[in-house]
C-alpha cells in the first residue's frame, strides 16, 4: 500500500474524529442547559413537594440541592438518599437517578437513566415523580 494512501486516509479518519467530537460536545452543551432548566422547573418543585408529603406522613426526608443535582434524603439515616443528576459521559447526555441505601456496614448504590431515551428537555414532572416513588418503596421498606 502507498504511504500517500495510508496518509490521506489517516487525515481523513483525524477530520472525523474532530467533527465527531464537535458534534459531542454541542450536545452535551445542550444537555446541560436543558438539565439546568429541568432542574428548577421540574424536578426541585417535585422533590420540594413530595419531602412535604412525606412530613404529612410522619416521614421526615429533607431536599438538598448540591451542585448541578438533587437530593432526597432521610433524617433518620443520611446513607439512604434518592439523586438526580446530570449524566454528560453517556451520549447523548441522561438524567441519571442515583439511589443509595445504607445496612449497617454495607451500601447499596443503584443507578438509571431517568425517562431513558427520552431528550432532557422532554422528562416531565411525572416522569420524576413516577421514579421517586418506584425509588421511595425501596428506602422505606425495612
Amino acid at each position: 500500500m502507498e504511504v500517500s494512501e495510508i496518509r490521506r486516509r489517516l487525515r481523513a479518519a483525524i477530520e472525523k474524529a474532530r467533527r465527531v467530537s464537535e458534534e459531542r460536545r454541542a450536545r452535551t452543551d445542550t444537555a446541560a442547559r436543558d438539565y439546568q432548566v429541568f432542574l428548577e422547573q421540574r424536578a426541585t418543585p417535585i422533590f420540594h413537594q413530595l419531602a412535604g408529603a412525606l412530613k404529612a406522613e410522619g416521614l421526615s426526608f429533607k431536599v438538598f440541592t448540591p451542585a448541578a443535582s438533587i437530593r432526597l434524603a432521610s433524617d433518620r439515616s443520611p446513607d439512604d438518599f434518592i439523586e438526580l443528576s446530570l449524566d454528560d459521559t453517556s451520549d447523548p447526555p441522561v438524567v441519571l437517578g442515583r439511589t443509595t441505601r445504607g445496612r449497617g456496614r454495607r451500601m447499596s448504590t443503584t443507578d438509571r437513566a431517568l425517562a431513558n431515551g427520552t431528550p432532557i428537555a422532554d422528562v416531565t414532572e411525572e416522569d420524576v415523580l413516577a421514579f421517586l416513588l418506584e425509588e421511595l418503596t425501596a428506602l422505606l421498606e425495612r
